[in-house]
């Protein structure tokens, strides 16, 4: 068998709730994960299971500290000839940016598997208990080796650069628009579909030792104030990510705005606020970085690493072209 650690950190998926129906009122990472697992029948029998309880937060306070030190330790953790494979649980809010933060650093080819859930364990049909048995299948499938960090979710498994969580409430809220799904899994048979040919884990330059600079995201609307670009390189910013509207445009103003702090040295990305899509570079956004389909909250994380690396502005839009 398989030999995977299920790390915790929290989240809804060990939610505790006052009555079986609320779904949406409850305290998150109340239970720890022996008790969770011990909700999960049948989990023995997809691997050799041993549990760590790394932390027991609500996935909102996840802060750059928290995805370094849960990097360090699951870089030991991965670095154990013993183990095989890696589950976390972890709340749903934030599970996409903790999942593309360990993407671009951990150091290892065996698969590493983010679950959550929607619904709080206490609650009526809770998704907890489904997710992480379909998460540790994953982890210990042959098949997940080399392909990055993977979200499992509702049946479904996500590239950590493509998932993204699309509905508030319902079960089915993780998708990967662009691109759909890396493979399926139900009764404990997956279907892996196509991988991602982006560069990931062993073939970047980051790690878990890796600076985080501050990144700030400003987001189109119209109307938009031009000194709150300011405001944010004046509150410490060393890089921004601009949320434009459609194919990442701004008003005149933005615009220029932009230029005038990318040209004195600010590291500027486009990304687009729009959720499914591609971006085509234009020349109105002289001496600026562009993504092509990272969100603009994965574009912050990918910008943090590279100043944190003190790339040049070159080199950063080379990494974001292949990462």
């Amino acid at each position: 068998m398989q030999r995977i650690c299920i790390v915790a950190t929290g989240g809804t998926i060990a939610g505790k709730g006052a009555a079986p129906r609320q779904t949406a009122s409850y305290r998150a990472g109340a239970l720890g994960i022996t008790e969770l697992c011990a909700a999960v029948p049948g989990l023995e029998a997809e691997a050799d299971i041993t549990v760590e309880q790394f932390a027991s937060i609500d996935s909102k306070d996840a802060d750059p500290d928290f995805w370094q030190a849960l990097a360090v330790r699951l870089q030991a953790v991965l670095d154990d000839s013993d183990i095989d494979g890696v589950v976390i649980t972890h709340g749903t809010d934030t599970l996409e940016e903790t999942a593309y933060y360990l993407h671009l650093t951990l150091k290892t080819a065996k698969p590493v598997v983010l679950t959550g859930a929607m619904r709080p364990a206490t609650a009526l049909s809770a998704d907890g208990p489904i997710n992480l048995l379909n998460a540790v299948t994953v982890a210990a499938h042959p098949g997940a080796r080399g392909r990055g960090v993977l979200v499992a979710m509702n049946h479904a498994v996500f590239g950590a650069r493509e998932v993204a969580k699309l509905d508030t409430l319902r079960p089915d809220a993780f998708g990967a628009p662009n691109t759909g799904p890396q493979g399926l899994v139900h009764d404990g048979r997956i279907t892996w579909l196509a991988a991602s040919d982006r560069a990931h884990t062993m073939d970047t330059r980051f790690s878990p030792a890796t600076p985080l600079a501050r990144v700030d995201i400003l987001a189109a609307y119209a109307g938009f104030p031009i000194d709150a670009i300011q405001a944010a390189r004046a509150a410490g910013a060393r890089g921004l990510v601009w949320a434009g509207t459609g194919n990442s445009t701004a008003s005149q103003a933005v615009e220029a705005e932009l230029a005038s702090v990318a040209a004195a040295g600010l590291a500027v990305v486009r990304a687009s606020r729009v959720n499914c899509g591609m971006l085509v570079p234009t020349e109105s956004a002289p001496g600026q970085i562009w993504t092509d389909s990272l969100s603009p909250w994965k574009a912050r994380i990918l910008l943090m690493l590279s100043i944190g690396s003190r790339l040049s502005r070159p080199e950063i839009q080379s990494v974001f072209a292949s990462y």
